[in-house]
């Protein structure tokens, strides 16, 4: 079985039976997260929501993502994947966010953000919401693939 379901097997075992609910803010991914962690079962007891904002204006309109930041520090920053995170705690009924924004090319790229660069946010309700950067390798699906790994693997980590 691929590693990133059994990730989310774990989430689902791990958010059921503490009573929690989890949403995402994908950008990069296209809403792959949220696919891994609705393919177990029962996933509505713990799945609140997902918001695919691909484009900043989506991130902005849906998860109050700030002009600024973007302007500032681009979409593809620490700055925006917890903005994105706070914006799905703020806008669902989920206890903890995941955010993703990256590069998964093949194109997109520049020498300070190149093609495999991801930041992924974690916001849980009631704490200080937090950010980390990836530069993954390989093609767009396994950027992609590794971007659910680490996310899924935050998210179990911001529960302990």
């Amino acid at each position: 079985m691929n590693e990133n379901l059994e990730l989310a097997k774990k989430i689902s075992h791990v958010f059921s039976n503490n009573h929690k609910m989890i949403a995402t803010a994908e950008s990069c991914t296209g809403g792959l997260i949220s696919a891994y962690i609705t393919a177990i079962a029962g996933s509505s007891r713990y799945f609140d929501r997902a918001f695919v904002t691909y484009s900043n204006e989506a991130k902005c309109q849906m998860l109050g993502v700030k002009a600024q930041t973007l302007y500032k520090y681009g979409a593809v920053s620490l700055e925006t994947a917890k903005e994105m995170a706070e914006g799905a705690i703020a806008n669902s009924n989920a206890d903890i966010a995941v955010s993703v924004t990256g590069i998964a090319g093949p194109d997109g790229g520049t020498k300070e953000k190149p093609v495999g660069t991801v930041c992924i946010g974690i916001c849980a309700k009631g704490n200080d919401s937090f950010a980390e950067v990836f530069c993954f390798k390989g093609s767009r699906e396994e950027i992609r693939e590794q971007t659910v790994k680490e996310a899924l693997s935050l998210v179990l980590k911001a529960l302990v």
